[in-house]
């Protein structure tokens, strides 16, 4: 009896404490990662679409549905990413205030299969990623009035280290040669940073990893690639790497590394938002800078 005692006496106060705290579900590990430091302690964090996992092609679970039913605020992208967890919000009937973390985004539009769709992929400015720390403050300060000023200081913080990595980037990609600004990915997610530092990415899938490239639009991209003299082909974390090897082992081309384009990684520089920019940052440079 008396060890009962004791155990509810350290117990009770541990779930009282997470009882309390405001429920947030994100939809995919970048925009979990950007919550987290923000929200720090004060928030109990389920995300969806984990590391190393492509929500392109995500399906969602029963867990999933739970989670947001039982959310407080969920945030996700915007930008027609996550088709999937807007479904599951109208079909679990949750209660949850939900934000799209793009909100205020000047979005690239491109053209897909004849339509003109928005860019999802903002992220991948640092710019938009500041728009992004301050949507998921109000939207944390929206549904925990109460914390509002320990989100704003942690978000101060965080902002303040995204505007030092943009003088990086800046600084990396300023210096490189005029020539050497055109590179090949699987997938077109880099839009937005080619728009901010004069890159042109070139892409076989187009905006969603689940389209596959035709044939003719390979041989086209090697032919091209060998007409422009283009020097690097980077392999992303959440693709297969056949096809890129096939169309720099066919070019000429070499390798220049994986780019981080979605997902964070489990582990390692890339496993928080402000690793995997660096990390990019820092593959890019390497590779262009000869």
């Amino acid at each position: 009896m008396r060890v009962l005692i004791v155990l509810l006496s350290v117990l009770l106060p541990v779930l009282a404490q997470a009882a309390d705290k405001v429920k947030v579900v994100t939809s995919f590990s970048i925009l979990a990662d950007m919550t987290r430091q923000i929200g720090g302690d004060y928030i109990q964090l389920e995300n969806v679409v984990g590391p190393d996992q492509d929500a392109h092609v995500y399906e969602t679970s029963p867990d999933d549905a739970r989670h947001v039913q039982q959310a407080d605020l969920i945030i996700e992208n915007g930008l027609s990413f996550e088709p999937w967890l807007d479904r599951l919000v109208t079909s679990s009937e949750t209660t949850a205030k939900v934000i799209k973390a793009s909100q205020g985004v000047l979005p690239r539009t491109l053209d897909e299969e004849g339509q003109t769709v928005p860019d999802p992929h903002a992220w991948n400015s640092l710019a938009n990623a500041e728009v992004y720390a301050g949507n998921i403050l109000r939207g944390l300060t929206q549904v925990d009035p109460a914390h509002a000023s320990q989100y704003q200081r942690n978000h101060d913080a965080y902002v303040a280290q995204i505007r030092a990595l943009l003088a990086v980037a800046r600084q990396t990609f300023d210096s490189l040669a005029e020539g050497h600004r055109r590179i090949v990915t699987s997938h077109d997610a880099f839009g937005y940073l080619g728009q901010a530092y004069g890159i042109q990415f070139l892409a076989p899938q187009g905006l969603n990893t689940e389209r596959e490239p035709s044939a003719g639009e390979v041989a086209a991209l090697i032919r091209q690639i060998r007409a422009d003299h283009i020097k690097a082909v980077f392999i992303e974390n959440i693709e297969d790497a056949r096809l890129l090897r096939q169309i720099a082992d066919e070019s000429g081309a070499r390798i220049g590394g994986t780019l981080y384009s979605d997902a964070l990684t489990a582990s390692g520089p890339a496993s928080t938002y402000l690793g995997f920019y660096r990390a990019n940052i820092e593959t890019l440079g390497n590779a262009l800078k000869d």
